[in-house]
């Protein structure tokens, strides 16, 4: 190979130490390959020999990233966006359906579930102390993804939930959220600061519409002074005042499903 590359090429010199280009030959049963420049894939497994799991999607930067981190490791995933008219709007629900199509191309094709929300925030609201609005609202979204999750061949949900980034996501109130769940929650940015999130966002292409400021409803109703230290019990108890399978039900029959093409 040396020799026709000179042959070719007469003013080039080989340099074993610090060559500037590389010509790989790779022989094959059949055939050689030969090539010069490589270019670095993804990595990882090949998606859906690990099964498959249901992303829940707010439309921030975590989430996109949590699901391309999963499909890294062979998940094929399909996901669910929790949707409050009137409280976000359509370019709310639009910015998920980009942001999902910028991970067709690590994912493959991902089949979206948009479910209404808006009965029961306002539910929440009405009903339960302030302090646990975003407690009780995450264990719902927990209870729904889970039926889709189970009607779709899924077995595990993934979430971009990381570690005391918010209220939310403290351990005690991450307690209280799994304290729902009947199937694994996987959770592969829960020990990832924000600048750590970000970079891989900007990687994969979807920071700069993940930042985009359209409000989603984990925004909605936010409380002024929430629990980061909750009680099991205590939310427990504020839940018994809503209707809660009257509620999950009507959200289930009001689910859009929306299939995103690579």
């Amino acid at each position: 190979l040396g020799g026709v590359l000179l042959a070719a090429y007469p003013h080039l010199k080989v340099d074993v130490n610090e060559p500037e280009m590389v010509v790989w030959v790779e022989v094959r049963e059949k055939a050689a390959y030969i090539h010069a420049r490589q270019l670095p894939g993804a990595g990882g497994l090949p998606v859906g020999t690990s099964g498959k799991a249901l992303l829940l999607v707010s439309g921030g930067i975590d989430s996109p990233v949590a699901g391309y981190m999963m499909a890294k490791r062979g998940v094929e995933v399909s996901a669910v966006h929790f949707f409050s008219p009137p409280y976000t709007s359509e370019r709310a629900k639009r910015k998920v359906i980009t942001l999902l199509e910028k991970m067709c191309a690590y994912t493959g094709r991902i089949k979206l579930y948009v479910a209404p929300f808006t009965e029961i925030q306002e539910q929440i609201k009405e009903h339960c102390p302030e302090e646990l609005f975003t407690i009780v609202m995450r264990r719902y979204m927990m209870k729904i993804a889970q039926r889709i999750a189970a009607q779709n061949d899924c077995t595990a949900l993934i979430t971009g939930e990381s570690l005391a980034q918010v209220a939310s996501q403290t351990i005690g109130a991450i307690a209280c959220t799994d304290a729902v769940c009947e199937m694994p929650v996987l959770r592969p940015v829960i020990g990832m600061d924000k600048e750590e999130i970000v970079q891989i966002a900007r990687k994969i292409d979807t920071f700069e519409t993940s930042i985009l400021p359209y409000e989603d409803c984990c925004t909605v109703f936010t409380p002024r002074h929430p629990r980061t230290k909750p009680k099991l019990k205590f939310v427990q108890y504020a839940e018994e005042a809503l209707d809660e399978e009257g509620l999950i039900s009507r959200s289930l029959a009001g689910v859009e499903e929306i299939t995103i093409q690579p």
